[in-house]
C-alpha cells in the first residue's frame, strides 16, 4: 500500500509549535496528491512559541501571524499536544512506533554567553531572560530584575536589543495598551531607570536590528535617542560593505536614520537611550553586583569573504552602570536521542535533514533556529521550513522513513493517557485564548496572559 494515501497516512510528529513547526505543517498539510496527519507537541500549553513569549508586548501587529496558525490549526488532520515534553512524556524511540518521520522546530532556548568576567555578577542578565519575564513565560515569571537603578547597559544590537531597550524606556502609558504581564508592568511603571547605554561591537552599517526597530527607538514618548555623530560616519570597511551586492538594504537604510538622530538635538525627555558602536564588553565589574563595565573600542575592517569584523585596539573605557543585558545571541540545547553541534547550538542538517557524524539520520528533520542559527525574522522561517518538509517529501518517495507498529491516531493518545500526561489540546488551548482576550477587553489590552501552567490546566480542566 503506497505511503501518503487516505488509506495509509504519512504520520509526521512536529516538535515544538513555534512558526517554524506551523510552516513545516503547512508545507505537508497542503502538499498535492499527499493525505498527511500531523501531531504536534510542545512542552508549555500554549502554542506559537516565541510569537507569543517572544515578540514585544507592544508589537500587536507582528502577533497577528497566529491567525495563519490558527488556520492550520483547524485542518482535521491536524492535532496540538501541548504540556507534553519531549524527552520525558513522550520519547524519539516512542515516535518511531508511531510515526514515519519526526520535525524538530524546538529553536533556540538559552543565550550565548560573553565568555568575560564578572558576567555572573548581580544585576548581569541574559536579555532572553528579561524578554521571558516581561512576556509572561512560564520558564521565566519568577525572576525579578532590580529596576529601581538609573543606568543600564544593553549588550548588543539586534532586535532583541532594540525591543529590551524599548520596554525599558517607554513610559507607563505606552506599556499599558500592551499585553506586558501586570507584575512586569508594575516594576517598570515604577523604576528608576534614567539612562540605556546600547553597545555594539561593529559599526552602524553592519548593526543587526531591522529599519522599524531602530525607527520606533526615536519616537517614544519619554526617552531621546542620542546617536554621536563621529560613531556613525562610514569608515572604508563599511562604504565597502554596504557597496557589495550581497548586502541587505536594510543597513544602508539604518545608516541613514542614524545619522538623523546624530542630527537631533536632545529634547529634554526623562530618559536618554545612547547608541554605541565599535565597542566590545571587555569585564562587567563589581564588588558583588554590576557597578560598571569596561568596553575596548574596535576597529573595522573587511575581509576577503565580504565579512566586516571588528579589531579591538588599546584603547579602553569603563561606563557606570548598575544593570547589563546580555543579547548577543540565542542558543539551541541538545535533545535527547538527537544528534547536536554543541559549537554552533543546532541539529546538524544538510536542507533539514539531521546528520550524524556526516550520515544522514532516517526519519530526523531540523526546521527553524535549531536548523540554522538564530537569525532572521519570523517571516524567515517560512522557506526555511519548506525546504526540510520538502526533503522530508523527497525522502518519503524514495522510501526512506521510519517504520511504524502502530500507525494509527489513537495509539499515541492511549499512550499519553497511561503515562498520566494532561495534555492540552488545541481547543483547550482556544478556550485558554477567549478567557485571556476578555480579560483583556476589560482593562483595555489585547490580553491578560495566564502565566501559571498549573493555572491553565485548571481551568482547561474546569
Amino acid at each position: 500500500m503506497t505511503l501518503g494515501t487516505p488509506e495509509q497516512p504519512l504520520r509526521v510528529a512536529i516538535i515544538g509549535s513555534g512558526p517554524s513547526g506551523f510552516y513545516a505543517a503547512d508545507y505537508l498539510l497542503n502538499k498535492s496528491n499527499l493525505t498527511v496527519e500531523i501531531d504536534m507537541f510542545d512542552r508549555l500549553p500554549t502554542p506559537y512559541g516565541l510569537v507569543r513569549g517572544g515578540v514585544a508586548p507592544d508589537h500587536q501587529k507582528i502577533k497577528a501571524v497566529t491567525k495563519v496558525y490558527e488556520k492550520i490549526a483547524s485542518q482535521p488532520t491536524f492535532r496540538f499536544f501541548g504540556h507534553v515534553t519531549f524527552g520525558t512524556d513522550i520519547t524519539r524511540a516512542d515516535l518511531q512506533q508511531f510515526y514515519h518521520a519526526v520535525v524538530y522546530a524546538v529553536g533556540a532556548q538559552t543565550d550565548r554567553s560573553l565568555g568575560i568576567e564578572g558576567e555572573d555578577l548581580l544585576g548581569s542578565h541574559a536579555a532572553t531572560e528579561f524578554v521571558g519575564w516581561y512576556n509572561g513565560h512560564p520558564d521565566y515569571k519568577h525572576l525579578s530584575f532590580d529596576l529601581s537603578r538609573p543606568r543600564v547597559a544593553v549588550i548588543g544590537v539586534g532586535n532583541v536589543a532594540m525591543d529590551v531597550t524599548r520596554i525599558l524606556a517607554s513610559t507607563p502609558e505606552e506599556l499599558a495598551k500592551t499585553d506586558i504581564v501586570d507584575y512586569a508592568y508594575h516594576a517598570l511603571r515604577t523604576s528608576g531607570i534614567e539612562h540605556v547605554s546600547v553597545f555594539g561591537r561593529r559599526g552602524a552599517a553592519q548593526a543587526a536590528f531591522t529599519n522599524p526597530e531602530i525607527k520606533e527607538l526615536g519616537e517614544l514618548e519619554g526617552a531621546d535617542c542620542i546617536v554621536y555623530p563621529n560613531e556613525v560616519v562610514l569608515d572604508e570597511a563599511s562604504k565597502a560593505y554596504l557597496a557589495l551586492p550581497t548586502t541587505e538594504a536594510k543597513d544602508a537604510k539604518n545608516v541613514t536614520i542614524l545619522q538623523s538622530y546624530a542630527s537631533r538635538t536632545p529634547s529634554g525627555k526623562p530618559k536618554q537611550i545612547e547608541m554605541r558602536f565599535q565597542w566590545s564588553p571587555v569585564a562587567i565589574l563589581g564588588d558583588g553586583r554590576v557597578e560598571a563595565i569596561k568596553m575596548v573600542k574596535n576597529v573595522l575592517v573587511l575581509d576577503e569573504k565580504g565579512n566586516v569584523k571588528a579589531i579591538p585596539t588599546d584603547h579602553t573605557e569603563t561606563f557606570v552602570v548598575d544593570l547589563v543585558f546580555r543579547s548577543v545571541g540565542y542558543m539551541g540545547v541538545p535533545l535527547p536521542d538527537v544528534p547536536f553541534e554543541s559549537k554552533r547550538g543546532v541539529f546538524p542538517n544538510v536542507k533539514g535533514r539531521v546528520l550524524n557524524e556526516g550520515q544522514t539520520v532516517v526519519g530526523d528533520y531540523a526546521v527553524g533556529w535549531i536548523k540554522r542559527g538564530p537569525s532572521g525574522i519570523i517571516g524567515t522561517n517560512k522557506p526555511d521550513s519548506y525546504e526540510s518538509a520538502e526533503s522530508l517529501v523527497t525522502d518519503v518517495k524514495e522510501g526512506v522513513h521510519w517504520l511504524p507498529i502502530a500507525p494509527d491516531r489513537e495509539a499515541v493518545t492511549a499512550l499519553l493517557q497511561s503515562r498520566g500526561v494532561c495534555y492540552i489540546t488545541f481547543a483547550d488551548w482556544q478556550k485558554l485564548d477567549k478567557i485571556e482576550v476578555e480579560r483583556g477587553q476589560s482593562e483595555g489590552k489585547p490580553r491578560v496572559k495566564f502565566t501559571d501552567i498549573d493555572e491553565m490546566l485548571r481551568v482547561v480542566a474546569e
